[in-house]
């Protein structure tokens, strides 16, 4: 009888220490409500209509010039209109090129901004998964998972309440 107690107890013992606990949170409801986020946010969308007037200041430019150059075209030597001509090509090269650094741009300063948010989050994260002993913790923001069990603890809210945010 003390043999099959010790066998019963041998086999469960392994089956308890695998017991595993998961949860499931969504990041971006957490980072779009987080106060770094908004602010980079708002950084960005100042940065974007600065560079976008910009653009549009050079196009105008390019505009009026052009004109010049189509209502000249009858009256002016051939040396001239080539040579203006030549100045429109270079306005065109300049402005595709600034444009190409303007998205640069755009997007340094958005994974600039967004590195110290997302780092922020995922300590946040990982300080929850310690402390509640997670086994893993999925983001379904990040990951399509198709299925969620009812075992899965969404931890969403418990995030955002380790971040200060309501």
């Amino acid at each position: 009888m003390k043999k099959i107690v010790l066998l019963a107890i041998v086999f469960a013992f392994p089956l308890g220490a695998m017991a595993q606990k998961f949860a499931h949170m969504n990041s971006q409801e957490i980072i779009v409500s987080m106060p770094e986020y908004i602010k980079a946010e708002a950084d960005l969308q100042a940065l974007y209509k600065e560079l976008q007037n910009e653009m549009l200041r050079t196009e105008d430019e390019f505009n009026k010039k052009y004109q010049e150059y189509q209502q000249q075209m009858d009256s002016l030597p051939k040396n001239i209109l080539e040579r203006r001509q030549k100045e429109l090509d270079d306005m065109r090269t300049r402005q595709l090129q600034f444009q190409q650094e303007a998205d640069r741009t755009m997007q340094k300063a958005q994974s600039d901004a967004l590195a110290p948010i997302t780092k922020k989050l995922d300590e946040a994260i990982q300080a929850i998964g310690r402390t509640d002993a997670y086994t893993y913790i999925f983001d379904l923001a990040r990951t399509p998972i198709p299925y969620v069990g009812t075992d899965s603890v969404d931890i969403t809210a418990k995030i955002k309440t380790q971040l200060g945010i309501k």
